[in-house]
This record gives structure tokens, C-alpha cells and sequence, in this order.
């Protein structure tokens, strides 16, 4: 019999679920080729469905479902409340771009997106294996389609085949890590595990190994090294509209994936994830900047960018083991800080990307953004100011967040952290360079072409409104850093 108390843990799941049912029955009745009912429905419920996770949120309470199944915690109720938020701004960005490629002949996209967001809530809120590996099975299955969205276009065709073999190939080294996990500690269950590992286990080598395989098949859905081919063929292959919903809110769920399978499953092995775990970070922070140097489109310039963004973000997550307990909310935190201020400044990267595409046009190329502050200022200062942001320049929210994931490793102390913090400081240095030279070439450079840039009223809004938080954000960084170190504390 299931209780009241698991009806509330995962009501706002049960929301998106039956909304995106309905909203998929809905569509059938809508003639107009631009989805206006089906499109306002659809933002209607991630808004209704933000308010519920923020209430939660706000109320500081911690759920426990369907036998300890799943959980709704405050980091959890903050990290889905901003994933809503990610995708409501990313089908705002979407909508003009899709319609003009004739990808609203259904209501496909929308629904699509909603049961990708509902995999990332079960991502965020699994506490059981099964229930996580569900979870990121339904999120990944769902980009697979909305990368394929346009059957007719070849390269995003090749780009959704790529990605499905080498999805599967990452879900099936998962799904061994844990199977082996559980042959280690005869568990499942989160709680569970961490129990028995902190007791010890009949076969550490075994438990050892399977550590590896999760490491691995995580590392995969963060996109960092070695595990990050994938990462700069989809960007570049899939619709610009489609790389944005898979650069931005599923990073949140890959986050708190790291949390529920190596913070609170596995901190009793915490050395051996963190040695891994550190290693990955160096090699994306090498690999992306220096690979990013060399790129002369866009997409893929910025893929390599987030290979590298997603390898600081490892560093945080490395100091706050050394730390120990004492210093692991900070640093888990800064973390999820980090995170969080890089999926807003990748809504309003591509934002700007979607903006200049036009019919039968990709704006993807760097000389398709020459001259744009003479099209357009405003356009060329929110891409400015998030470009800025990602290389980590001051005043800007990427700075605050940067500097944030170095205090947590110099907080450590001990030679390996400190020299782990110059090393991201001068890989920083490196990637400054392909940001910086974009921002010349929009400033200072002769314009390609003439054609007015035209959006929508909402689109312009909330464009304006994203780039301004980058900036608002790194003006005043400390309640999202508190709400985050608070979010982390209460689930560590």
C-alpha cells in the first residue's frame, strides 16, 4: 500500500507525467504548424511544475518515498526547479528556430523535452540504483529522438546514430559498475550501500572494480575525458535548438547523479573515486581548451568548452574529499554553484546562436558572428558578457564560480590541491584565448552580411533578462552560494 507521504515525494514527477500525456493527446487536435496552443501549454506546466519543486524547496523538508525509493530533498527540489526553468527558457529559444526548420509538424519536441526533464527529476531524486539507472535511461532515450528531429537532415541523423551506439555503450559500462556494486554489498538501495561499504565487504576488489565501470559511465554523460568523443559530433550534428537542450538542464541531473552514487552510496571508497575522478578533470581541462583553440565553428568550439567547464567542475568535487566532512558542503556546493551558473550562461550562449539562424541558414561559423555589435549591440553584449563569463572574467557570475571551486581546493591544503588549483588557473588562461578571439571577431570585424536580426518579443525578453542575471549573479553571488552549500549540507 503506498502512503500519502510517497504520493507527495513524487507528485511533481506525476505532474510532468500526466501533463506530458495529455499534452501528447492534445496535439492531435492542434491544426496551427507553429504548436501556439500546444507550446503555451507546455510552459504553463514546467512553470506550475518549478513552483511545486521550489515550494518544496523553500520548505527545507526531506521525503522519503516508495520504500526509500526516491527522495525529495532540498538539493533535489532546487536542482528540478532549475532544470524546469533551463528547459521553459530553452523552448522559448527553440520555438522560432524549430518552426522555421519545419520540427513543430508535431507536437514531438515538446513532448520529447518533458519526458527528458521527467528523467532528470528521477536522476535528481533516485536513491536506489534501479531507480537512477530508469532515470537516466529515459533522459538519454528521449535525446536520442530529439537529436534525430529532422529525419531529412542527414548530418543530424549521423549525429543521433553516433550518439545512440555510444550511449548504450556508456549505460552498459553503468549499469556493470553497479551490478557489481551489489555484488559487493548485497544492496541497492543508497542508504544501504554506504552502510555496508563503511563496514567493510567480503570483496573489496570486486567493489573496487565496479567503482570503475560507474566512474566511467558517469564520466560519459558529463562529456569529459576520455569518455567525450561524443560530445563535439552531436553539438555540431544536432539542430542548434536540440545541442542547447542537451548542453544545459541535463547537466543538473548529471550533478546530482554524482551525488547519489559517490557522495552518499560510496564516500567509504571516496579515495579511490577521487584519484579518478582527479585524473578526469586534468585531462578535460587539457584536452577541451587546447581542442578548443583549433575549432572555427562555434558549436564545436563550445562543445570542447564544456569538456573543459565539466573538468573544473571535477576539481570541486576532488577538494571537497580531501577536505573530509568539514570542508565537503563547500565544496560540493561551489560544485553544484558551478553547475548551476553554467547552464544559465550556456541558455544565453546559444540563445544568441539561435537568434542570428535564419532559413536554410546556420549561424555557426565565427565569421557568422563578424560585425555583430553593428547589427546589433545588444545581441553582441549578452554573447560578449557570457563568453566572458565562461573564460572566467570578472565581474562576471563564471569568475565567482571559478574562484569558488580554487578556495575549495586551497582550503585542503597539501601540495597535490595547491598545484591542481595553478593548474586550472593557467588551463583557464588557455581557454581565454578562443572566447576572447570570438568576442573580436563580433566586434571588430567587417560584417558578412546586412539582414536585420528579428525575434520574437518573448525571446528578446527573456534573452535580455538571462544575460543580465550573468551579470547580476556575479555582482551579488552569495545567496545562490549559500542556497547551494545549504542544499548540498543537508543531503551530505
Amino acid at each position: 500500500m503506498i502512503d500519502a507521504i510517497s504520493w507527495a515525494t513524487a507528485a511533481p514527477e506525476l505532474l510532468l507525467l500526466v501533463m506530458a500525456c495529455v499534452i501528447a493527446l492534445f496535439d492531435l487536435f492542434v491544426d496551427s504548424p507553429h504548436r501556439e496552443a500546444t507550446y503555451r501549454l507546455t510552459l504553463l506546466t514546467l512553470a506550475a511544475v518549478a513552483g511545486l519543486e521550489g515550494y518544496l524547496a523553500v520548505s527545507g523538508a526531506t521525503l522519503v518515498g516508495f520504500g526509500g525509493m526516491i527522495v525529495s530533498d532540498p538539493m533535489a527540489a532546487w536542482l528540478k526547479a532549475f532544470a524546469s526553468v533551463a528547459l521553459m527558457v530553452t523552448l522559448v529559444y527553440a520555438r522560432p528556430y524549430a518552426g522555421a526548420r519545419d520540427m513543430l509538424r508535431g507536437g514531438e519536441l515538446f513532448t520529447l523535452s518533458m519526458f527528458a526533464l521527467l528523467g532528470m527529476f528521477i536522476m535528481i531524486s533516485g536513491h536506489h540504483f534501479l531507480v537512477l539507472y530508469l532515470g537516466l535511461e529515459l533522459l538519454t532515450l528521449s535525446s536520442y529522438a530529439l537529436v534525430a528531429l529532422r529525419r531529412d537532415d542527414a548530418r543530424a541523423t549521423e549525429a543521433a546514430m553516433k550518439y545512440f551506439v555510444l550511449g548504450a555503450l556508456a549505460s552498459g559500462f553503468l549499469l556493470y559498475g553497479l551490478s557489481l556494486v551489489y555484488g559487493a554489498t548485497g544492496s541497492l538501495h543508497v542508504p544501504t550501500v554506504a552502510q555496508a561499504v563503511a563496514a567493510g565487504v567480503r570483496e573489496p576488489l570486486v567493489l573496487t572494480l565496479g567503482v570503475v565501470f560507474v566512474v566511467a559511465g558517469l564520466a560519459f554523460k558529463l562529456g569529459v575525458v576520455p569518455f567525450h568523443m561524443w560530445v563535439p559530433d552531436i553539438y555540431h550534428g544536432a539542430p542548434t535548438a536540440i545541442t542547447l537542450l542537451i548542453g544545459g538542464a541535463p547537466k543538473l541531473a548529471a550533478f546530482a547523479i554524482l551525488v547519489r552514487l559517490l557522495a552518499e552510496s560510496l564516500p567509504g571508497v571516496a579515495t579511490d573515486w577521487e584519484s579518478m575522478l582527479a585524473v578526469l578533470a586534468v585531462l578535460s581541462l587539457v584536452v577541451g581548451n587546447l581542442a578548443a583553440v583549433a575549432q572555427r565553428n562555434v558549436k564545436r568550439m563550445l562543445a570542447f568548452s564544456t569538456i573543459a567547464q565539466m573538468g573544473f567542475m571535477l576539481l570541486a568535487l576532488v577538494g571537497g574529499i580531501g577536505g573530509g566532512a568539514g570542508l565537503a558542503g563547500e565544496a560540493w556546493g561551489a560544485a553544484m554553484f558551478y553547475v548551476v551558473t553554467y547552464v544559465l550562461t550556456t541558455l544565453a550562449t546559444f540563445g544568441v546562436m539561435l537568434l542570428l539562424t535564419r532559413t536554410g541558414f546556420e549561424s555557426e561559423e565565427l565569421g557568422d558572428f563578424a560585425g555583430l555589435n553593428q547589427r546589433s549591440p545588444l545581441y553582441a553584449g549578452v554573447m560578449a558578457a557570457c563568453l566572458l563569463s565562461l573564460a572566467g572574467i570578472p565581474p562576471l557570475v563564471g569568475f565567482y564560480a571559478k574562484l569558488a571551486v580554487l578556495q575549495a581546493l586551497l582550503a585542503v591544503g597539501g601540495g597535490l590541491y595547491v598545484g591542481l588549483a595553478v593548474f586550472a588557473v593557467l588551463a583557464s588562461l588557455v581557454g581565454a584565448f578562443y572566447y576572447i578571439r570570438l568576442i573580436k571577431v563580433m566586434y571588430f570585424d567587417a560584417p558578412q552580411q546586412s539582414a536585420p536580426i528579428e525575434a520574437p518579443l518573448e525571446v528578446r525578453a527573456v534573452l535580455s533578462a538571462n544575460g543580465a542575471l550573468v551579470l547580476l549573479l556575479g555582482l551579488l553571488p552569495g545567496g545562490l552560494m549559500a542556497l547551494c552549500v545549504q542544499a548540498v549540507r543537508a543531503v551530505l
